[in-house]
């Protein structure tokens, strides 16, 4: 049973949740109906959720982050830089701050947001900044103004991606006490399922290719790559110091999970597994390799 106590500070953590939620949606500029529409419920349930009266669901947090411009870490604890159940992102490779009024913050992100929506569509060779303008309802002129190259707005269409990973982690991820079920679901989180799932790795496997012939561009893909992968091996410790998991060096047990999962993602980008496959096969390696065996 809940003491009073507990009761008590969960009531003050769901106000202070609210005022930091109300606060980003006033920061943004955005109508509440824009921001509704965004994460895809109707503008009475935002209302109550806003009120107090219904919680908002880890996605619906998440699709709010994005539509603010902040962090769901920023939204749970007032940072974004405190440290939880995912590895924080070092400021370089989490979308880039700038100091403008709403109206610019908003044109920013939403090229940003066309922009990774057709490389991940089209590749980003087949982009043009005519397109990006076509699909932000704006000029190229305006694009350029925000970005001087086409090559500059990949490089924040993968900053996007390590938002929206992070963001997906901080929502869910805590809600899994148990090492193995926490393991799994950032798996899960991971898949290339769906329309914006596939469209981030999309954007990841691109990265990939680029940074095998652009020695320029590795820095900023190591060190993304370096949070999700350090994500994997806080939840292996975890996992070993509660004897969940196998007592074996868990580097080496995050370099065996995280090539799993990288070579599954290629081979459904290209058609050759689904995504439930994925997982189906993911967690038979958890729990053949990872989790300590039951006698």
């Amino acid at each position: 049973m809940q003491s009073q106590e507990e009761g008590a500070t969960q009531a003050e953590y769901r106000a202070a949740l609210l005022v930091r939620v109300r606060t980003a949606i006033h920061d943004s500029g955005l109508a509440q109906r824009d921001v509704a529409r965004h994460i895809g419920i109707d503008e009475t349930k935002l209302s109550k959720a806003l009120k107090g009266t219904r919680r908002f669901r880890p996605d619906e947090l998440t699709q709010l982050a994005t539509a603010a411009g902040v962090t769901v870490n920023w939204l749970l604890s007032g940072t974004d830089d405190a440290r939880g159940v995912s590895a924080v992102p070092a400021a370089t490779i989490l979308p880039t701050r700038h100091r403008e009024d709403s109206g610019h913050a908003q044109k920013r992100r939403n090229i940003v947001e066309k922009a990774w929506w057709l490389f991940a569509e089209r590749g980003y060779s087949s982009v043009r900044i005519a397109d990006i303008a076509a699909a932000s309802g704006t000029s190229d002129s305006t694009v350029h103004y925000y970005f001087r190259t086409k090559r500059e707005i990949f490089a924040e269409t993968l900053r996007f991606s390590v938002k929206l990973a992070f963001d997906r982690q901080i929502a869910e991820l805590h809600l899994f006490a148990n090492p193995v079920d926490r393991l799994k679901r950032l798996a899960f989180l991971q898949l290339p399922a769906g329309e914006r799932g596939r469209a981030e790795m999309s954007i990841w496997l691109q990265t990939w290719a680029e940074a095998a012939v652009d020695p320029t561009g590795r820095e900023g893909h190591a060190q993304s790559y370096r949070r999700w992968s350090q994500t994997v091996h806080d939840i292996i410790v975890d996992g070993q110091h509660s004897g969940c998991f196998i007592s074996v060096d868990a580097d080496e047990l995050t370099q065996h999970l995280t090539a799993l999962i990288d070579g599954l993602i290629i081979k459904v980008l290209t058609g050759m597994l689904t995504s439930d496959q994925m997982y189906a096969q993911i967690t038979k390696f958890i729990d053949r390799t990872v989790v300590t065996p039951t006698s």
